[in-house]
This record gives C-alpha cells, sequence and structure tokens, in this order.
C-alpha cells in the first residue's frame, strides 16, 4: 500500500490524538499532595451517613475493594467516599497523599486521620473523623466497622497527618 505525504500526516496526527486521551485520565487521578480537592460538593454529613450504613460489618485485612462483606480501614474509607463522588486510592499510604494536608487542631467532619499504629514509621490506619472527638473507621476482627473515642485513643497517639479531600 503506497501513501502520500498527506495521508501520512492525517494518521498520524489521528494516532497522536488518540494517545492522548487515551492517557489523560492518568493525571486525573489523585495521587499527589498538589491534588487538593474532589470534584464534588459532597458534604461530610453524606460521607459519615454512608459509612455508619456499615456499622458491625467485618473487619479483613486486604478486603476486595468494592464489597461491603467486609472491609479493611482503607477498603472502607474507599468504598464510603466512593459512594459520595470522591475517588480515594486502594491502601492508607496512598489516601495520605491525596487532598489537603489538615492540622490535628483544624480537623473537621468528614477529614481522613492517619496513624502509625506498628509505630514503625508507616501509615497503616486511615480513619474518617466525625466530629466531636470521634472516628468512624474499622480495624479489628472482633468488632468490625465502629464509631471510636480519637483523643486519648492508640488512633491519637500514633497519628501521623490528616488530610481534606471534601470541599
Amino acid at each position: 500500500m503506497k501513501m502520500n505525504k498527506s495521508s501520512l500526516i492525517k494518521i498520524i496526527t489521528v494516532a497522536g490524538v488518540c494517545l492522548t486521551v487515551a492517557f489523560s485520565g492518568i493525571s486525573a487521578t489523585p495521587s499527589n499532595t498538589n491534588t487538593a480537592y474532589a470534584a464534588t460538593s459532597s458534604s461530610a454529613s453524606s460521607v459519615i451517613a454512608t459509612g455508619k450504613k456499615y456499622l458491625g460489618v467485618p473487619y479483613v485485612f486486604g478486603a476486595k475493594s468494592g464489597i461491603t462483606s467486609a472491609f479493611d480501614c482503607s477498603s472502607f474509607t474507599q468504598y464510603v467516599f466512593k459512594k459520595n463522588g470522591i475517588s480515594l486510592p486502594r491502601n492508607s499510604r496512598q489516601q495520605s497523599k491525596v487532598g489537603k494536608y489538615v492540622s490535628k487542631s483544624n480537623l473537621k467532619a468528614g477529614d481522613l486521620i492517619f496513624s502509625d499504629t506498628n509505630r514503625d514509621g508507616v501509615i497503616n490506619h486511615v480513619s474518617i473523623y466525625m466530629g466531636n472527638n470521634k472516628l468512624l473507621h474499622t480495624y479489628s476482627k472482633k468488632v468490625g466497622v465502629t464509631i471510636s473515642t480519637f483523643k486519648g485513643s492508640s488512633w491519637d497517639k500514633t497519628y501521623v497527618t490528616a488530610r481534606r479531600v471534601l470541599k
């Protein structure tokens, strides 16, 4: 098949546009600290109400994303926020890099709180701050999804950072 210069230019242009469209979603994934907020007006009360629907659901480390029969801490936050139009990465360390940094003294309902409960310098737990010194999260096979007190808890004592992903 013989092609002239004009046909070749058209093919290269179309291929370039297709590749641009195909790869444009990569930068839209919230994966770094420059991604301040999700493009939604979801409220903290909606996120918390969604999470409360799953109180008592069993904790299973490494629970599969998107299921509601069992959660680990980060699959729980990922699921709850996704139901409210906000995409979060799968694990707590990745989630700790999205949104906007929030100091412990400026926590608001709907903020994500990250802890290093193993005290090894690595974030290994995420919870949703409910306001009024309460956390919504899951961490134990014995308890499942639950509400806990924050101040003075092991999550407070091993607190690393907090992020705001809601506007």
